[in-house]
Protein backbone atom coordinates (compact mmCIF):
# COMPACT_ATOMS: atom_id res chain seq x y z
CA UNK A 1 0.00 0.00 0.00
CA UNK A 2 2.58 2.51 1.03
CA UNK A 3 4.58 1.68 -2.27
CA UNK A 4 1.13 1.98 -4.49
CA UNK A 5 1.03 5.74 -2.71
CA UNK A 6 4.11 6.46 -3.50
CA UNK A 7 4.75 5.23 -6.97
CA UNK A 8 0.98 6.84 -7.82
CA UNK A 9 1.27 10.17 -5.50
CA UNK A 10 -2.06 9.28 -3.63
CA UNK A 11 -3.04 13.01 -2.17
CA UNK A 12 -5.50 11.35 0.42
CA UNK A 13 -6.53 7.72 1.10
CA UNK A 14 -10.11 6.93 2.75
CA UNK A 15 -9.62 3.90 4.65
CA UNK A 16 -13.41 2.19 4.17
CA UNK A 17 -13.34 -1.32 6.46
CA UNK A 18 -12.63 -1.78 10.14
CA UNK A 19 -9.89 -4.30 9.83
CA UNK A 20 -7.09 -2.14 8.01
CA UNK A 21 -7.93 0.68 10.64
CA UNK A 22 -7.36 -2.04 13.83
CA UNK A 23 -4.38 -3.38 12.50
CA UNK A 24 -2.61 0.33 12.02
CA UNK A 25 -2.50 0.94 8.01
CA UNK A 26 -3.59 4.65 9.21
CA UNK A 27 -0.22 5.00 11.29
CA UNK A 28 2.13 3.39 8.47
CA UNK A 29 0.64 5.93 6.06
CA UNK A 30 1.01 8.82 8.47
CA UNK A 31 4.18 7.69 8.79
CA UNK A 32 5.32 8.55 5.13
CA UNK A 33 3.56 11.80 4.87
CA UNK A 34 0.32 10.29 3.54
CA UNK A 35 -3.02 12.29 4.21
CA UNK A 36 -5.47 9.78 5.81
CA UNK A 37 -9.02 9.97 6.47
CA UNK A 38 -9.45 7.56 9.18
CA UNK A 39 -8.05 6.62 12.81
CA UNK A 40 -4.97 5.48 14.21
CA UNK A 41 -4.42 1.97 14.98
CA UNK A 42 -4.92 3.15 18.99
CA UNK A 43 -8.22 5.26 18.17
CA UNK A 44 -9.63 2.74 16.20
CA UNK A 45 -9.68 0.84 19.68
CA UNK A 46 -13.16 1.90 19.94
CA UNK A 47 -14.75 -0.65 17.58
CA UNK A 48 -11.48 -2.85 17.74
CA UNK A 49 -12.54 -3.54 21.70
CA UNK A 50 -16.22 -3.31 22.52
CA UNK A 51 -14.28 -3.16 26.18
CA UNK A 52 -12.05 -0.60 25.30
CA UNK A 53 -14.81 1.78 24.46
CA UNK A 54 -17.07 0.37 27.67
CA UNK A 55 -14.12 1.44 30.38
CA UNK A 56 -13.21 4.41 28.19
CA UNK A 57 -17.15 5.60 28.89
CA UNK A 58 -16.90 4.46 32.29
CA UNK A 59 -13.48 7.07 32.85
CA UNK A 60 -14.95 10.31 31.28
CA UNK A 61 -18.79 9.58 32.47
CA UNK A 62 -20.10 9.27 29.14
CA UNK A 63 -23.54 7.62 29.49
CA UNK A 64 -23.76 3.80 28.50
CA UNK A 65 -25.00 0.52 29.89
CA UNK A 66 -23.15 -1.01 32.76
CA UNK A 67 -20.93 -4.19 31.53
CA UNK A 68 -18.52 -7.04 32.92
CA UNK A 69 -15.42 -7.90 30.53
CA UNK A 70 -14.71 -11.11 30.93
CA UNK A 71 -12.24 -13.20 30.17
CA UNK A 72 -13.58 -17.02 30.11
CA UNK A 73 -16.28 -18.94 29.56
CA UNK A 74 -16.69 -19.39 33.57
CA UNK A 75 -16.29 -15.50 34.12
CA UNK A 76 -19.00 -15.05 31.51
CA UNK A 77 -21.35 -17.44 33.08
CA UNK A 78 -20.68 -15.57 36.09
CA UNK A 79 -21.56 -12.20 34.79
CA UNK A 80 -24.64 -13.60 33.54
CA UNK A 81 -25.87 -14.70 37.10
CA UNK A 82 -25.39 -11.14 38.24
CA UNK A 83 -27.08 -9.25 35.47
CA UNK A 84 -29.97 -11.37 34.41
CA UNK A 85 -32.06 -12.15 31.25
CA UNK A 86 -32.34 -10.26 29.22
CA UNK A 87 -28.90 -9.26 28.51
CA UNK A 88 -26.56 -8.11 25.86
CA UNK A 89 -23.68 -10.73 24.88
CA UNK A 90 -21.04 -9.58 22.65
CA UNK A 91 -17.35 -10.99 21.16
CA UNK A 92 -15.43 -8.22 22.56
CA UNK A 93 -13.14 -7.93 18.88
CA UNK A 94 -13.99 -7.46 14.86
CA UNK A 95 -16.54 -10.48 13.93
CA UNK A 96 -17.25 -8.91 10.94
CA UNK A 97 -20.91 -7.77 12.22
CA UNK A 98 -21.66 -11.02 14.06
CA UNK A 99 -20.61 -12.19 17.31
CA UNK A 100 -23.53 -9.96 19.12
CA UNK A 101 -26.66 -12.00 20.93
CA UNK A 102 -29.34 -9.47 22.63
CA UNK A 103 -30.26 -12.73 24.83
CA UNK A 104 -34.01 -12.71 25.87
CA UNK A 105 -33.70 -15.88 28.24
CA UNK A 106 -30.71 -16.79 30.50
CA UNK A 107 -30.42 -20.27 27.98
CA UNK A 108 -29.97 -17.99 25.02
CA UNK A 109 -27.12 -16.05 27.29
CA UNK A 110 -25.16 -18.95 28.25
CA UNK A 111 -24.90 -20.60 25.05
CA UNK A 112 -23.41 -17.21 23.62
CA UNK A 113 -21.27 -16.81 26.09
CA UNK A 114 -20.17 -20.84 25.25
CA UNK A 115 -20.46 -20.01 21.80
CA UNK A 116 -17.65 -17.15 22.14
CA UNK A 117 -15.18 -18.83 24.02
CA UNK A 118 -16.14 -21.95 21.45
CA UNK A 119 -13.06 -20.11 19.75
CA UNK A 120 -15.99 -19.95 16.61
CA UNK A 121 -14.62 -16.43 16.10
CA UNK A 122 -11.20 -16.94 16.49
CA UNK A 123 -9.14 -13.86 18.09
CA UNK A 124 -12.50 -11.57 18.19
CA UNK A 125 -13.49 -13.97 20.59
CA UNK A 126 -10.85 -13.82 22.96
CA UNK A 127 -12.84 -11.69 25.50
CA UNK A 128 -16.01 -10.94 25.83
CA UNK A 129 -18.62 -8.22 27.48
CA UNK A 130 -21.86 -8.77 28.93
CA UNK A 131 -23.78 -5.76 28.77
CA UNK A 132 -27.17 -4.37 30.28
CA UNK A 133 -30.43 -4.72 27.88
CA UNK A 134 -31.18 -1.14 27.04
CA UNK A 135 -34.81 -0.92 26.80
CA UNK A 136 -35.82 2.37 23.62
CA UNK A 137 -35.39 2.69 20.27
CA UNK A 138 -31.94 2.50 18.73
CA UNK A 139 -30.57 5.26 16.11
CA UNK A 140 -26.80 6.13 14.84
CA UNK A 141 -25.28 9.05 14.70
CA UNK A 142 -22.63 10.70 12.71
CA UNK A 143 -19.52 13.13 13.06
CA UNK A 144 -16.96 13.86 11.26
CA UNK A 145 -13.63 15.13 13.46
CA UNK A 146 -10.04 15.96 12.72
CA UNK A 147 -8.95 15.44 16.33
CA UNK A 148 -10.47 18.55 17.83
CA UNK A 149 -13.35 20.09 15.92
CA UNK A 150 -16.57 17.96 15.70
CA UNK A 151 -18.63 17.97 12.96
CA UNK A 152 -21.99 16.20 12.88
CA UNK A 153 -22.51 14.29 9.84
CA UNK A 154 -26.19 13.09 10.07
CA UNK A 155 -28.17 10.29 11.33
CA UNK A 156 -29.89 7.00 10.30
CA UNK A 157 -31.92 4.15 11.52
CA UNK A 158 -30.68 0.28 10.72
CA UNK A 159 -32.21 -2.75 10.94
CA UNK A 160 -30.20 -5.62 12.43
CA UNK A 161 -32.34 -8.30 12.12
CA UNK A 162 -32.58 -10.91 9.63
CA UNK A 163 -36.40 -11.06 9.54
CA UNK A 164 -39.42 -8.77 8.94
CA UNK A 165 -40.96 -7.07 12.28
CA UNK A 166 -36.83 -7.24 13.46
CA UNK A 167 -36.85 -11.28 13.92
CA UNK A 168 -34.56 -14.16 13.50
CA UNK A 169 -30.51 -13.23 13.80
CA UNK A 170 -28.76 -9.94 13.56
CA UNK A 171 -27.05 -9.40 10.29
CA UNK A 172 -24.23 -6.29 9.41
CA UNK A 173 -27.71 -5.02 8.48
CA UNK A 174 -30.38 -5.30 6.12
CA UNK A 175 -31.62 -2.07 5.10
CA UNK A 176 -31.51 1.93 6.79
CA UNK A 177 -33.24 5.18 6.52
CA UNK A 178 -31.90 8.42 6.64
CA UNK A 179 -32.62 11.39 8.91
CA UNK A 180 -33.55 9.56 11.66
CA UNK A 181 -36.51 11.89 12.86
CA UNK A 182 -36.64 9.54 16.04
CA UNK A 183 -33.35 11.54 16.62
CA UNK A 184 -34.75 14.70 17.18
CA UNK A 185 -32.63 17.93 17.06
CA UNK A 186 -32.48 18.00 20.64
CA UNK A 187 -31.89 14.74 21.27
CA UNK A 188 -29.24 14.69 18.44
CA UNK A 189 -27.53 17.83 20.59
CA UNK A 190 -27.70 15.26 23.93
CA UNK A 191 -25.87 12.89 21.57
CA UNK A 192 -23.43 15.12 20.47
CA UNK A 193 -22.90 17.30 24.21
CA UNK A 194 -22.90 14.12 26.24
CA UNK A 195 -21.66 11.43 24.30
CA UNK A 196 -19.56 12.14 20.79
CA UNK A 197 -17.61 15.59 21.74
CA UNK A 198 -16.93 13.82 25.26
CA UNK A 199 -15.25 10.70 23.60
CA UNK A 200 -13.38 12.72 21.37
CA UNK A 201 -11.76 14.81 24.23
CA UNK A 202 -11.08 12.11 26.22
CA UNK A 203 -9.15 10.36 23.18
CA UNK A 204 -6.72 13.18 22.72
CA UNK A 205 -6.43 13.62 26.40
CA UNK A 206 -5.14 9.80 26.90
CA UNK A 207 -2.81 10.55 23.92
CA UNK A 208 -4.82 8.47 21.25
CA UNK A 209 -6.50 11.13 19.06
CA UNK A 210 -9.29 10.58 16.88
CA UNK A 211 -9.41 11.96 13.25
CA UNK A 212 -12.03 10.37 10.95
CA UNK A 213 -15.98 9.56 11.14
CA UNK A 214 -17.19 8.31 14.83
CA UNK A 215 -20.75 6.06 14.07
CA UNK A 216 -22.54 5.85 17.71
CA UNK A 217 -24.81 3.61 17.50
CA UNK A 218 -27.32 4.79 20.21
CA UNK A 219 -30.27 4.07 22.31
CA UNK A 220 -32.77 6.42 23.33
CA UNK A 221 -33.92 5.64 26.82
CA UNK A 222 -36.50 6.69 29.24
CA UNK A 223 -33.42 7.97 30.71
CA UNK A 224 -31.84 9.68 28.11
CA UNK A 225 -29.35 8.60 24.82
CA UNK A 226 -27.03 6.03 25.76
CA UNK A 227 -24.29 5.11 23.75
CA UNK A 228 -24.20 1.22 22.84
CA UNK A 229 -21.05 1.13 20.76
CA UNK A 230 -18.89 3.05 18.35
CA UNK A 231 -18.15 2.37 14.97
CA UNK A 232 -14.90 3.61 13.40
CA UNK A 233 -16.05 3.73 9.76
CA UNK A 234 -19.16 4.91 8.17
CA UNK A 235 -20.99 1.62 8.01
CA UNK A 236 -23.32 -0.57 6.10
CA UNK A 237 -25.59 -0.03 5.12
CA UNK A 238 -25.89 3.87 7.00
CA UNK A 239 -23.29 5.40 4.35
CA UNK A 240 -25.40 4.92 1.63
CA UNK A 241 -28.03 7.07 2.80
CA UNK A 242 -25.94 9.13 4.12
CA UNK A 243 -24.30 9.84 0.58
CA UNK A 244 -27.59 9.74 -1.24
CA UNK A 245 -28.42 12.85 0.89
CA UNK A 246 -24.92 14.58 1.17
CA UNK A 247 -24.86 17.28 -1.04
CA UNK A 248 -21.21 18.93 0.08
CA UNK A 249 -18.24 17.87 -1.82
CA UNK A 250 -17.28 14.88 0.49
CA UNK A 251 -13.36 14.78 -0.48
CA UNK A 252 -13.07 18.48 0.72
CA UNK A 253 -14.72 17.52 4.06
CA UNK A 254 -12.11 14.26 4.18
CA UNK A 255 -9.25 15.59 3.42
CA UNK A 256 -9.78 18.71 5.61
CA UNK A 257 -10.06 15.79 8.61
CA UNK A 258 -7.25 14.18 7.63
CA UNK A 259 -5.11 17.75 7.28
CA UNK A 260 -6.87 18.71 10.71
CA UNK A 261 -8.38 22.01 9.34
CA UNK A 262 -12.07 20.79 9.44
CA UNK A 263 -12.56 24.69 11.56
CA UNK A 264 -12.00 25.89 8.41
CA UNK A 265 -15.03 24.63 6.38
CA UNK A 266 -18.67 25.73 6.45
CA UNK A 267 -20.91 22.57 8.08
CA UNK A 268 -21.73 19.57 5.89
CA UNK A 269 -25.10 20.00 3.64
CA UNK A 270 -27.54 17.27 3.27
CA UNK A 271 -31.28 17.10 1.22
CA UNK A 272 -33.72 17.35 3.24
CA UNK A 273 -35.31 14.10 1.61
CA UNK A 274 -35.40 10.67 3.60
CA UNK A 275 -32.97 8.19 1.87
CA UNK A 276 -33.91 4.07 1.88
CA UNK A 277 -31.64 1.63 1.40
CA UNK A 278 -33.05 -2.42 1.00
CA UNK A 279 -30.15 -5.10 1.48
CA UNK A 280 -30.91 -7.86 -1.29
CA UNK A 281 -28.85 -10.75 0.59
CA UNK A 282 -28.04 -14.51 -0.57
CA UNK A 283 -29.61 -17.17 0.51
CA UNK A 284 -28.71 -18.48 3.70
CA UNK A 285 -27.43 -15.34 4.85
CA UNK A 286 -26.41 -14.68 7.71
CA UNK A 287 -25.01 -18.04 7.97
CA UNK A 288 -22.94 -19.76 5.06
CA UNK A 289 -24.74 -17.30 1.72
CA UNK A 290 -25.20 -19.23 -1.51
CA UNK A 291 -22.85 -17.81 -4.35
CA UNK A 292 -23.29 -17.78 -7.71
CA UNK A 293 -26.96 -16.65 -8.33
CA UNK A 294 -26.98 -14.27 -11.10
CA UNK A 295 -28.77 -11.14 -11.02
CA UNK A 296 -30.38 -8.91 -13.74
CA UNK A 297 -32.30 -5.84 -13.88
CA UNK A 298 -29.94 -3.50 -12.45
CA UNK A 299 -30.39 -0.70 -15.47
CA UNK A 300 -34.58 -1.02 -15.11
CA UNK A 301 -33.86 -0.06 -11.26
CA UNK A 302 -32.07 2.61 -11.83
CA UNK A 303 -34.03 3.90 -14.50
CA UNK A 304 -36.87 4.25 -12.17
CA UNK A 305 -34.53 6.58 -10.02
CA UNK A 306 -32.97 4.34 -7.87
CA UNK A 307 -29.41 4.09 -6.82
CA UNK A 308 -28.08 0.38 -6.43
CA UNK A 309 -24.56 0.07 -4.77
CA UNK A 310 -22.80 -3.23 -5.08
CA UNK A 311 -21.26 -5.14 -1.97
CA UNK A 312 -20.83 -8.45 -2.79
CA UNK A 313 -21.37 -9.20 -6.23
CA UNK A 314 -18.75 -10.36 -9.50
CA UNK A 315 -18.40 -11.11 -12.89
CA UNK A 316 -18.48 -14.28 -14.68
CA UNK A 317 -18.33 -14.61 -17.94
CA UNK A 318 -20.20 -11.83 -18.19
CA UNK A 319 -22.55 -12.17 -16.29
CA UNK A 320 -23.51 -10.48 -12.75
CA UNK A 321 -23.55 -12.90 -9.77
CA UNK A 322 -24.08 -12.86 -6.10
CA UNK A 323 -20.56 -13.07 -4.32
CA UNK A 324 -21.21 -12.69 -0.88
CA UNK A 325 -23.63 -12.45 1.67
CA UNK A 326 -25.30 -9.01 1.49
CA UNK A 327 -25.24 -8.30 -2.29
CA UNK A 328 -26.89 -5.39 -3.16
CA UNK A 329 -28.26 -1.94 -1.73
CA UNK A 330 -30.99 -0.49 -3.33
CA UNK A 331 -31.44 2.90 -2.45
CA UNK A 332 -34.27 5.77 -3.09
CA UNK A 333 -35.39 9.12 -1.56
CA UNK A 334 -38.36 10.60 -1.32
CA UNK A 335 -39.86 13.37 0.74
CA UNK A 336 -41.00 11.18 3.78
CA UNK A 337 -40.00 7.47 4.42
CA UNK A 338 -42.75 6.44 2.97
CA UNK A 339 -41.97 7.98 0.01
CA UNK A 340 -38.46 6.60 -0.21
CA UNK A 341 -39.80 2.72 1.08
CA UNK A 342 -42.07 2.66 -1.93
CA UNK A 343 -39.58 3.87 -4.30
CA UNK A 344 -37.26 1.43 -2.96
CA UNK A 345 -39.27 -1.59 -3.18
CA UNK A 346 -40.59 -0.35 -7.16
CA UNK A 347 -36.38 -0.48 -7.28
CA UNK A 348 -36.24 -4.08 -5.94
CA UNK A 349 -39.29 -5.78 -7.74
CA UNK A 350 -37.10 -5.00 -10.99
CA UNK A 351 -34.55 -6.52 -10.07
CA UNK A 352 -34.26 -10.25 -11.13
CA UNK A 353 -32.11 -11.98 -8.39
CA UNK A 354 -33.65 -15.80 -7.66
CA UNK A 355 -31.44 -16.94 -5.27
CA UNK A 356 -31.54 -13.78 -2.76
CA UNK A 357 -33.80 -11.94 -0.35
CA UNK A 358 -34.47 -9.01 1.39
CA UNK A 359 -37.06 -7.85 4.25
CA UNK A 360 -40.21 -5.63 2.79
CA UNK A 361 -40.66 -4.07 6.06
CA UNK A 362 -37.46 -1.53 5.84
CA UNK A 363 -38.28 1.94 7.37
CA UNK A 364 -41.47 0.11 9.34
CA UNK A 365 -41.30 2.13 12.44
CA UNK A 366 -41.59 5.37 10.47
CA UNK A 367 -43.70 4.64 7.95
CA UNK A 368 -46.38 3.52 10.70
CA UNK A 369 -45.70 6.77 12.58
CA UNK A 370 -46.00 8.95 9.48
CA UNK A 371 -49.58 7.10 9.05
CA UNK A 372 -50.38 8.35 12.55
CA UNK A 373 -49.80 11.85 11.35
Amino acid sequence: MLDFCEAHRIALVVIGPEAPLVDGLADSLRGVGVPVFGPGKAAAQLEGSKAFTKELCARHAIPTGAFARVASEAEGLAALARFGAPVVVKADGLAAGKGVTVAMTMAEAEEAVREIFSGRFGEAGAEAVIEEFLEGEEASFFAITDGHTVVPFGSAQDHKRVGDGDTGPNTGGMGAYSPAPVLTALLEGEALERIVVPTVRAMAEEGMPYSGVLYAGLMLTKKGVQLIEYNCRFGDPECQVLMMRLESDLAELLLAAAENRLATLQPPRFSPDTALTVVMAAQGYPGTPKKGGTISGIDAAEGAGAKIFHAGTAVVKGQLVANGGRVLNVTAKGASVTEAQTQAYAAIDAVQFAEGFCRRDIGWREVAREAKG
